[in-house]
């Protein structure tokens, strides 16, 4: 089911880093940089060399890959005027050619040697307002509607930048990343989201 052109722009990594905020210290991973050519390793519930500073909401299985895609940076850039870059929200994987907000939820990704699932799509917190120096940023993130995909490792594997990503299995069931921000907006379409096998468990209550 190989999707054609779609293909890993940018692979992007970052430890945790101390920020001063509204008077305070807090810890935080979503700074990200570039890594060029270099191959990295996917394992675990993380990239080699990235980190995050509170694996509760920001990691884990369920939120070990965080991918953004070019097309939607594109409309941040030209429609919302937010001056963009690979990495800028914090994604591990900057991709082209694979609408994200229409990935169907437990699509399994061929990048590199790497088997990734997509998993839920990313609800922002507040460090995100902190990345960009706004801290009315997550609700406007909220508002647009251009998630980017939380993805699982389900088979541990090395990529770089230019990797082909081949959908290699879609569920029949259809439902997308952006019908689950739909269910956020109007909860009454939640119980939809029963039917998702491996529902994370934030969402399962919800649901």
């Amino acid at each position: 089911m190989n999707e054609g052109s779609a293909v890993l722009l940018s692979v992007n990594v970052g430890g945790i880093r101390q920020v001063e905020w509204r008077g305070r210290l807090i810890s935080t991973g979503i700074w990200k940089t570039t890594v060029g050519d270099a191959p990295m390793a996917v394992r675990g519930v993380n990239l080699q060399a990235d980190d995050q500073a509170d694996r509760i909401v920001h990691g884990g299985p369920d939120k070990a890959v965080y991918a953004y895609a070019a097309e939607d940076y594109l409309h941040w850039h030209e429609v919302q005027g937010v001056a963009t870059a690979p990495g800028l929200f914090g994604e591990n994987l900057t991709t082209s050619g694979v609408s994200l907000t229409h990935a169907v939820v437990g699509e399994r990704w061929r990048v590199g040697s790497a088997l990734l699932e997509v998993a839920q799509p990313r609800l922002p917190c507040f460090k995100l307002g902190v990345r960009m120096n706004d801290a009315g940023f997550p609700r406007r993130f909220m508002q647009v509607g251009l998630p980017g995909a939380y993805l699982r490792i389900i088979e541990e594997g090395v990529l770089r930048r230019g990797d082909a990503i081949d959908v290699i299995e879609r569920p029949a069931h259809g439902i997308t990343l952006r019908n689950m921000m739909e269910a956020v907006h109007d909860p009454a379409r939640a119980p939809l989201l029963r039917m998702l096998p491996r529902l994370p468990e934030w969402w399962r209550q919800f649901a």
